[in-house]
Parts: structure tokens; sequence; C-alpha cells
């Protein structure tokens, strides 16, 4: 397959196997197919590896079978790079040892090429009181700023591409406001995304043109810094003491939340209230953040495991090959499960 252009440009920047100069080695689709298949069949018992490298390879071809782009540019390689694209970490720990925590473990993934999606809605707001220091908090809008600076300028990924993070604040948060309007300074958190979480209160509040308080856990609760997660609903659930530190109306929280993305484009909702209720893993886990991109919502140390089945490549005389589509479906599937081990 011989690609041109942009198409080019962009397999080799992107998922062609450089060496240690940078230099692609592979040119073609062909060379990174037959990498990434034989990498993947490592993992199938010694007799097996020969049929399964040709099954995996015969499923990429063509682009019919599209695995994500860490496993296109990692897989097959001796390279200490995930296979996964992005991953949702535990929101910080309320303190600066657990914030420098998570600020590691966004750098150890970005730097394996991985994205990083988590809610900082677990520190307290800005002005609050820290006595260990005898001081006062900066607010998770100000670490969002580290952590925006590490993936825009300190991670480089394979010098092709900066890191990607989202970063996540629930709508009940006191710093809220900071939150949705940070981004009209052009010369702030400008490496990562930035999303408010909605739950359905604040929805039906906004419905009934109700007030809407913002509220955080009273730091002076002795179950704080053991149990206090980030999660309101759970902590009230426990009997935990909660401050409100503003009224206002929903509306005006709404509203700002529209007017700051029609000027800067940010932030972005996601209804992680409603997410919840609605997984199909609510049993296990209860989902925190989305990935960079915000279309897959997670619980922490979740991870996406992203593939593609090419639909148009199983269209024949304008017949769709159903059985052509079905066997190669299985092939990509054992791919997964072999990947991941």
């Amino acid at each position: 397959m011989k690609l041109t252009g942009l198409s080019q440009k962009v397999f080799l920047d992107r998922y062609s196997l450089k060496d240690l100069a940078g230099a692609a080695i592979e040119k073609s689709p062909e060379e990174m197919w037959r990498r990434v298949a034989r990498g993947i069949a490592k993992q199938e018992k010694k007799n097996q590896q020969s049929k399964w490298e040709e099954k995996f390879y015969d499923v990429l071809k063509d682009f019919k079978f599209v695995p994500g782009g860490r496993i296109l540019s990692g897989a097959g390689t001796d390279y200490k790079v995930t296979y996964f694209n992005c991953f949702v970490i535990p929101s910080p720990k309320d303190s600066r040892q657990g914030i420098l925590e998570s600020l590691n473990q966004l750098v150890e993934i970005q730097a394996r090429s991985g994205g990083v999606g988590l809610n900082l809605s677990s520190l307290r707001p800005r002005g609050a009181r820290v006595k260990t220091v005898n001081g006062f908090s900066s607010g998770p809008v100000t670490w969002a700023g580290l952590f925006s600076y590490a993936t825009h300028d300190v991670v480089q990924q394979g010098g092709s591409r900066r890191g990607a993070t989202m970063l996540m604040l629930w709508d009940w948060h006191p710093d809220v406001e900071e939150f949705i309007t940070v981004k009209q300074d052009l010369t702030k958190i400008h490496g990562a995304n930035l999303s408010v979480c909605i739950s359905d209160a604040f929805m039906e509040a906004v419905k009934k043109d109700g007030d809407w308080d913002l509220v955080f856990p009273d730091i002076d609760d002795p179950r704080y810094d053991t149990k206090w997660n980030g999660e309101i609903e759970e902590w009230k659930a426990m009997g935990g003491k909660v401050r409100v530190f503003k009224t206002i109306k929903a509306k005006h929280l709404w509203d700002l939340i529209c007017k700051a993305a029609w000027q800067s484009a940010e932030p972005g909702l996601h209804f992680l209230d409603r997410s919840n209720k609605r997984s199909n893993t609510y049993y296990f886990e209860r989902l925190l953040a989305t990935n960079p991109c915000g279309e897959q919502p997670l619980g922490g140390w979740a991870v996406c495991n992203l593939g593609a089945m090419n639909l148009a490549a199983y269209v024949k005389k304008e017949q769709f090959d159903y059985e052509a589509f079905g066997k190669d479906v299985q092939v990509a599937m054992r791919f997964f499960r072999q990947r991941h081990r």
C-alpha cells in the first residue's frame, strides 16, 4: 500500500518504527503490520506463534482492523511504552504529597505514550486552611496548572507529540467558577483539556431556576484525611460534615459554562452522574473522569482499549461480507486479549 501526502507524513511521524536518531525505518504500512503482528503473536504458545502472526497480519492488512495508535507504534518494539492509549488515575489525595504522587503517575504514563484523565475535585478550595503549615490552599485550579505544564512542556512522547491530559471538576466544588473561566486567560492551562462534571441534581436545579450550593467537606472532620476521596455523595452518606461556601443560582453556573465554551471553546461537559447510573461496570467501580478527548468515562486505573473495525473494507459489490467480518472480529478480539498479557 502506497501512502502519499498527509497520510504518508502521519504514518512516518506517528507510527513508523524509528532508529535511535529518530529516522523512520519502516516506509510502508505493510512493514508496520508485520511488526505489530509478530509482536502480539509472541504472547501465543511457541508452536502457535507463526500461525497467529499470519492471522493477525491478515486482519491488520489494508486497514481492516485498526488498533489504537499506541499499539501500532509500540507493538513489536523493544521500547518500554504502553499499548493503552489512555488512563484515568485516582483523584489526588488532598495533600502536597498526594498531588505530587498523582503528578508522578501522570508523567510516568505520558512518558510511555499514554494519555491521562483525572478529577481534581478531591482538592480543597482556594483559601482553605492548611493547618500543618499554618497556611492556605492555592486550590485545584492552581494545581491544574502544574499538571498542564508537565503535559505540555515536560513530556515529549517519542519526540513526535506532547502528552495529553483531561482535568475535571464537579459542579459542586467551590472553585468551579474559576475552573470554568480560567482558559479565557490564554497564558494559563494551555496543556490540558478541561471539563466540568455535571450531576443530575444540578440539571434539575437549572430547569427549576433553583439555588445551587457550592460545597466541600469540613476539613476539621476527623475522618477527612483518611476517608475523603473526592466523592461528595459518598462523603455525605457516611455522615461526613459538609461546609457550604457559597449559594448561587444554578442557571448562573450553566450560563457561565455556555459563555466560556463560546469564548474559549472550553470547558467541556460530561454528565458523569448519568454515566455512572448507566455504567455496565457499576458493580465494581465508580467512574471518576474521562480520557483526554472525553469520549470514555473510566474508573481509577482503568484504561482505553482502543481498536476499530473498518466496515468499508467489507463492502464488496455493494454487499457487506458478514462472513469475513465475523471471522476477522474473532481474530481481532484474540489480538486484544494477547496484547493485554
